[in-house]
């Protein structure tokens, strides 16, 4: 049995949706169906399921929030409930598969370099600092994992960059996005894909880190998505630095993370032009997005 955590978030719907198309049966939940944070709640399913595979998309993602009063549920979700999933995971012999985040490393990394995977960890944010913690109780708990860290999420299912873009776009003349933060894209489907591909490869255990890819030599800022995003639009984007849009948790200036590891497997890393691309083609799928019914959705 496969097993899906936050399975009604960006990544989980897009995972859903992946899974479906291959006719691969699945368990999906979310907080209603399955609070993970509930270590007598997590222990009775996995007892009762016994999954065999286990997608922990399950996160809290508010990273301004995480700095004060989303602090406490910040940690019970990424810490705690990432713990409990972990750890009955590992009782159960099912392999974890576990998405981090390029906030787990400083942002002290000269631009035009790359965080490697084994690079050490400095996180400057509280949500950072939960999710390195999620890293270090997954690999405490002795389960077979794959840990994926990853940066930039967009996709069809939820709010993300690409749609903020394009709502502003449609109200304003002009828009001014920073352009002294440095990284790459990540598509969700891609992300969705690598996640599949590595338990079904067989691939090594441990870290990995998967965003879309770049030509060589090529330095992203949020300020070239930007564009990217609305270059078939007249709305004119301008280039400002980060002081102009202060926010509670500090970004990473530079988050580009080293896909060498990834590329060894074999897995084929699209740009994340291309995987922007595909994605618009798509359309905004939000409305489409599947509720999970009942206590458990199965499929």
């Amino acid at each position: 049995m496969i097993l899906i955590t936050g399975g009604n978030g960006q990544l989980g719907t897009e995972l859903r949706h992946l899974l479906d198309e291959r006719g691969m049966a699945y368990t999906a939940t979310d907080a209603k169906e399955l609070d993970i944070t509930d270590k007598v709640a997590v222990d009775t399913f996995f007892d009762k399921n016994k999954p065999e595979l286990v997608y922990h998309c399950a996160a809290y993602t508010a990273v301004d929030k995480a700095e004060d009063e989303g602090r406490e549920l910040d940690e019970k979700i990424n810490v705690d409930g990432t713990k409990n999933v972990a750890e009955a995971a590992a009782r159960v012999g099912a392999t974890l598969v576990y998405i981090s985040t390029d906030y787990v490393f400083g942002g002290t990394l000269p631009i035009g370099q790359e965080w490697p995977v084994d690079a050490p960890k400095a996180p400057e944010s509280e949500y950072g600092r939960t999710k390195h913690l999620g890293e270090e109780a997954v690999v405490a708990s002795g389960v077979k994992h794959y840990i994926v860290r990853t940066a930039w999420v967009f996709g069809s299912y939820g709010p993300n960059f690409v749609f903020t873009m394009q709502n502003l776009a449609t109200r304003f003349p002009e828009l001014t996005v920073v352009n002294d933060q440095h990284g790459r894209p990540t598509w969700t489907r891609t992300l969705a894909e690598f996640m599949v591909y590595l338990v079904n490869e067989k691939a090594d255990f441990g870290f990995y880190h998967l965003t879309n890819d770049a030509a060589p030599g090529e330095d992203v800022t949020w300020f070239d998505f930007a564009k990217e995003i609305l270059k078939d639009t007249d709305v004119l984007v301008k280039p400002v630095d980060s002081s102009k849009f202060p926010a509670k948790a500090k970004r990473p200036f530079n988050s580009t993370m080293s896909l060498e590891k990834a590329k060894a497997t074999g897995f084929v890393i699209p740009t994340w032009q291309d995987a922007l691309a595909s994605m618009l083609e798509k359309g905004d799928l939000r409305e489409n997005k599947d509720g999970l019914k009942g206590e458990i959705s199965k499929k």
